[in-house]
């Protein structure tokens, strides 16, 4: 990991900024430019994924003469970055690392691991159960009364929305987890006031669907129920292993003037051994020379 001084001047920071985000954008570019003649292939494999749920001899559609070149950069593009995510990654630490201190670098690793594996979990989840789900509920709503045309830029559109919106809910966890284990918002809060949260989920369910289906807020909205719990969960054991059961009730305000008690314990401690040594020190010395003035 590159990691520079950790105080540079600010202009030096711009640069250094500029030139990881050139790094990011040109990797993208030239991965879009590549993946673009793959598109028809990747077209195909997103579809597979709502197939069933379209009427039987449906075909894609495109109503302007730019809509193949619109469609497949846009789909290129959205591969792109999913295939430049560890380039993505790499040169964002590497800017962010070198301000944190040791003890803050210990979680950084764990916490884009996790992002990440959370990111991707939202969209496979999303490929397999939400779209076909999402799709039939639109469609359905469509033939009683018309005949489906499948504009390709449409349904390709909301699908990559779709994909998107459950990676960045499936981030919930990390958000939930590290609110409760910093005290920003104590553990018991959470635990006590979860049917306004639930409510709150139902409701960011529902702005995050593109398609504005009432399946697909539900189908979102279920994971969300369970990946909060798993937090909660998780951040209930870390709190009480490091800091006792007691400390699922506290405050910020509780928990610094928690650690302050503990440097302050720690220095004592600290202090007392050192007074330790040098007494032993000290009483050695002594009697290593009572023993000298015997012998004379």
């Amino acid at each position: 990991m590159p990691v520079g001084p950790a105080r540079m001047p600010l202009i030096d920071h711009l640069g250094e900024l500029r030139r990881r985000l050139t790094i990011i954008v040109v990797s993208v570019l030239i991965t879009t430019v590549i993946v673009y003649f793959a598109t028809p292939t990747l077209i195909d494999i997103m579809m597979d994924a709502i197939r069933n749920a379209l009427p039987a001899g449906t075909e894609l559609t495109v109503v302007t003469a730019l809509g193949g070149f619109t469609i497949r950069f846009k789909v290129a593009l959205f591969f792109s970055v999913i295939i430049c995510t560890p380039i993505i990654v790499w040169e964002i630490m590497g800017f962010i690392l070198p301000a944190l201190k040791g003890n803050e670098r210990r979680w950084v690793v764990p916490t884009v691991a996790a992002m990440i594996i959370l990111f991707f979990l939202g969209m496979i989840f999303c490929y397999f159960v939400i779209q076909q789900a999402a799709f039939g509920w639109l469609i359905q709503q469509t033939t009683d009364f018309a005949t489906v045309l499948a504009n390709a830029e449409d349904y390709l559109d909301i699908m990559m929305l779709l994909e998107i919106a459950f990676g960045v809910t499936f981030q919930l966890p990390l958000v939930i987890f590290y609110l409760s284990i910093l005290h920003i918002v104590p553990y018991k809060t959470f635990r006590e006031n979860w049917r306004y949260i639930y409510i709150g989920l139902l409701t960011l369910s529902g702005l995050f669907t593109p398609d504005a289906s009432p399946v697909t807020m539900l189908l979102m909205f279920a994971p969300m129920v369970a990946l909060y719990e798993i937090a909660l969960a998780v951040a209930r054991n870390v709190i009480v292993a490091r800091d006792g059961k007691a400390a699922l009730k506290w405050t910020r305000e509780d928990y610094e003037a928690h650690e302050e008690e503990d440097y302050k314990e720690k220095i004592d401690a600290s202090t007392k051994k050192a007074s330790a040594r040098s007494a032993s020190t000290s009483k050695g010395s002594a009697l290593g020379r009572a023993k000298k003035s015997g012998k004379q």
